[in-house]
């Protein structure tokens, strides 16, 4: 049996910079948002506890998938094993990619 692929996915989220770890990404039916499935978190019986990893362990112990706005991902690496999911503030310099002022309007079929 074949070992699953493990992915860092990195988020921006409301001034915060989350580093996720999952198995499970794929381009979603909804359009715009991207799916991740089997969120990976580090072992939670070691003595010393990251704050920032038990908050993004709090927020998704729960959750089956998740389903993430393109916009929102600034990067996404297939990597060997898992790491520390973590969370820190952005230091302002990632940008939300440009969007059209507004959506461009259906041909009329006249």
């Amino acid at each position: 049996m074949s070992v699953k692929p493990v992915y860092r996915v990195i988020v921006h989220q409301q001034g915060e910079v989350w580093e996720l770890y999952a198995r499970e990404i794929y381009q979603s039916d909804l359009w715009g948002f991207l799916e991740v499935e089997e969120f990976v978190f580090s072992d939670t019986a070691k003595l010393v506890i990251d704050t920032s990893t038990d908050k993004l362990r709090r927020t998704f112990e729960d959750v089956k998938r998740s389903y993430l706005p393109v916009n929102m991902i600034v990067r996404i690496d297939e990597v060997e094993r898992e790491g520390e999911a973590k969370t820190f503030k952005s230091d302002g310099k990632i940008a939300s990619f440009p969007q059209p002022a507004q959506w461009p309007r259906k041909p009329s079929d006249d």
